[in-house]
C-alpha cells in the first residue's frame, strides 16, 4: 500500500500571502485593477511625450522649400506650415497670363507642405516605432 502525504498550509492567511506573492511576480496585485507596471508605462508615455514636443519643436523651426515651373517659382514654408518665402523669376511674372503664375505658386506651395508633412510622419513614425495610427492622427 503507497503512502499518499497531504500538506496543507497551516492558515488561509499563509495562501492569501502565496497568492500574492504569485501575483506580484505576474505584474499586478489582486484588487487593484492595474498592473504592477503601470508606473512603468507612464513614464514612457510621459517620455514618450517629452520627445514628441521636443521633435515637433524642432519641426517647427525648419524651413521646407519647392519649386515649381523648372525653378521659375520657389515657397518656403515653415514647419508651422505657414508660407514664409515666394521667390517669383522675371520671365514667369506675364501679365497676360496670370493663371499660370498662381498655377505654379498653388504648385510649389503643395509641394512645400507635402515635404513638411512627410518629415513630420517620419519623425512621427521613428517615434512610435513604426506603429500606424497612433497618434490619432496628429500633426507631429
Amino acid at each position: 500500500m503507497k503512502k499518499i502525504i497531504v500538506a496543507f498550509p497551516e492558515s488561509r492567511k499563509e495562501t492569501e500571502n502565496q497568492e500574492e506573492i504569485k501575483m506580484a511576480k505576474r505584474g499586478g496585485f489582486p484588487g487593484m485593477g492595474m498592473p504592477g507596471n503601470m508606473n512603468n508605462l507612464m513614464k514612457q508615455a510621459q517620455k514618450m511625450q517629452r520627445q514628441m514636443e521636443e521633435n515637433q519643436k524642432a519641426l517647427e523651426e525648419k524651413e521646407f522649400t519647392a519649386s515649381a515651373g523648372g525653378g521659375a517659382v520657389e515657397v518656403t514654408v515653415s514647419g508651422k506650415r505657414e508660407v514664409t518665402k515666394v521667390t517669383l523669376s522675371e520671365e514667369v511674372v506675364d501679365p497676360d497670363d496670370i493663371e499660370m503664375l498662381e498655377d505654379l505658386i498653388v504648385a510649389a506651395a503643395n509641394e512645400a507642405l507635402r515635404k513638411v508633412e512627410e518629415e513630420s510622419a517620419a519623425v512621427m513614425s521613428k517615434l512610435t516605432g513604426g506603429l500606424g495610427g497612433l497618434g490619432g492622427g496628429l500633426p507631429f
